[in-house]
């Protein structure tokens, strides 16, 4: 393993890559501490600190703490993920859509434009949200708003508004400089960094815990052996897969002939990845946002009760939820018939199976059993790390969302860096054994 990461620094190429790609992190990670303006960060600090609010918690692990300190980048790439969700929904219901998802290189260009204006639409609609929000915070021990009061009203607005939209697009560029010019996939690598990014101050806080006598030596052991299980499976199930057999006929093209070809179709078990989390999460914690609307009222404090994220009804309702879009989203991202009718164009076939429709059954049978387990697995890594790690009352948020995002994103990291080692002749991360050959 370490003599592989010495060869990416040997590859003048990938060097490039890989430095260019933390110069972008490390830009991203200082834009995450400048403030927007008028903020007062003291009654801003103790306003979360108090909170408690699993919606500020979820929202704030995916952009690094950025959205409690509402520094500029406080949204994120979260509107730019929402948008490319929207945008993939909106080619089951609308045939224009459907049909640049189908146009190859062009219409990934035009679906990419829509998704940047959709990023913007919705930057902007959130950052009037937070800024009238932000103005409504007022501290309990001073009597001081979270804004200057020579900030407050339509100045305020306009202001946040600005530097939080502007924010955005920066993040989103920076995104899309990482996946063009660095190594992995950029809009993945920022979620990816926003999550750890908070994995010191837990190391740390943790190790606190253990130094001053309030954690118990073997507690904090099983801790560890907990995230590492979790760890572990999430791998593990993540690269599960069952593959269908596809054979090619013989060609003949001009006077030569070429064999036919076996290869096969790869089926992840979930294949929606953390899409169905996300979804699911977001309709959960709608409760908690209209109660915090309402702090004075009983009834919204009691519904709030209700749908804790520590409660049982919260988390079977999460699972079920998560169980219901992973079906649905899987079934959006794969067509059978799409496939089926590739296959009968090409020429390709599976083994014992009728092409066309028989193909398509076949697909879609096969699809229906593994996305079973598929759901079942993401609903458990989504709600029993969280509920395990809430007993023990651990400082620092471990749940299947975080995991499976980080898992995905290192897994698809290392790839790349291993196809750029291998096409060079070196050894690469993922495979045992060196590669023999002339290094260039």
């Amino acid at each position: 393993m370490l003599e592989s990461f010495k060869n990416i620094f040997k590859i003048p190429e990938l060097r490039k890559r890989v430095l260019f790609t933390l110069g972008i992190i490390a830009i991203y990670r200082i834009g995450g501490h400048v403030p927007t303006p008028g903020i007062d960060t003291t009654v801003l600090s103790e306003f979360f600190k108090n909170s408690g609010n699993s919606l500020f918690g979820l929202y704030d692990m995916f952009v690094g703490g950025a959205f409690t300190r509402v520094s500029v980048f406080a949204l994120g790439i979260m509107p730019y993920i929402s948008a490319s969700i929207i945008i993939q929904l909106l080619g089951t219901v609308f045939p224009y859509f459907h049909k640049l998802q189908r146009e190859g290189g062009e219409g990934k260009k035009k679906i990419t434009q829509y998704t940047r204006y959709g990023t913007v639409l919705l930057s902007v609609v959130q950052a009037i949200g937070i800024s009238i929000f932000l103005q409504s915070i007022v501290s309990q021990e001073t009597g001081l708003h979270a804004v200057h009061q020579s900030m407050l009203g339509i100045k305020f607005t306009l202001l946040t508004m600005v530097s939080l939209t502007t924010g955005t697009i920066l993040i989103m560029w920076l995104g899309e400089q990482i996946t063009s010019r660095g190594i992995g996939n950029g809009i993945s690598l920022i979620i990816f960094i926003g999550i750890i990014a908070r994995l010191p101050q837990a190391v740390i806080g943790e190790t606190q815990l253990v130094l001053s006598g309030n954690r118990n030596p073997m507690m904090e052991i099983l801790i560890l052996a907990i995230v590492l299980a979790v760890t572990a499976f999430v791998v593990m199930m993540t690269q599960a897969m069952r593959k269908i057999p596809i054979q090619t006929p013989k060609k003949v093209v001009g006077q030569k002939m070429y064999a036919g070809q076996n290869t096969v179709l790869p089926l992840r078990l979930s294949m929606a990845g953390v899409i169905p989390i996300i979804f699911a999460s977001s309709i959960m914690t709608f409760p908690s946002m209209i109660q915090s609307f309402f702090p004075q009222s009983e009834l919204m404090e009691s519904l709030g009760l209700l749908f804790s994220p520590t409660g049982y009804l919260y988390n079977i309702l999460t699972g079920l939820l998560i169980i219901f879009f992973t079906y649905f989203y899987t079934a959006i991202i794969f067509n059978p018939l799409d496939i089926a009718d590739n296959l009968k164009r090409s020429g390709g076939f599976i083994p014992g199976i009728r092409p066309g429709k028989k193909t398509a059954e076949f697909l879609d049978n096969v699809l229906s059993r593994i996305t079973l387990p598929g759901s079942i697995f993401l609903a458990f890594v989504a709600v029993v790390p969280f509920l395990v790690m809430s007993k023990m009352n651990v400082n620092f948020y471990f749940g299947g969302t975080s995991v499976l995002i980080c898992v995905g994103v290192a897994l698809d990291t290392l790839q790349q860096l291993e196809s750029h080692l291998q096409m060079r002749n070196y050894e690469g991360f993922l495979k045992k054994g060196k590669l023999k050959g002339r290094r260039y």
